[in-house]
């Protein structure tokens, strides 16, 4: 499994979201970190980014 150039506070800055709610999402999907410069797994960051893409999407919606 390939590791992205992604870590948790690069995730929260470029969605500007909180670190916490990256934080939330990996427990969610059970993805390992250890702090906010954790890089994260290829897949892991697709998982996570994905959720927040869907999640802004619905919040457009209502």
């Amino acid at each position: 499994m390939g590791f992205a150039e992604l870590s948790i506070a690069d995730i929260a800055a470029e969605y500007q979201i909180e670190e916490q709610t990256v934080f939330e999402l990996c427990d969610r999907f059970k993805i390992n970190y250890k702090n906010e410069r954790t890089c994260l797994a290829l897949e892991d960051a697709k998982t996570i980014i994905l959720e927040i893409m869907a999640a802004k999407t619905n919040s457009q919606a209502n």
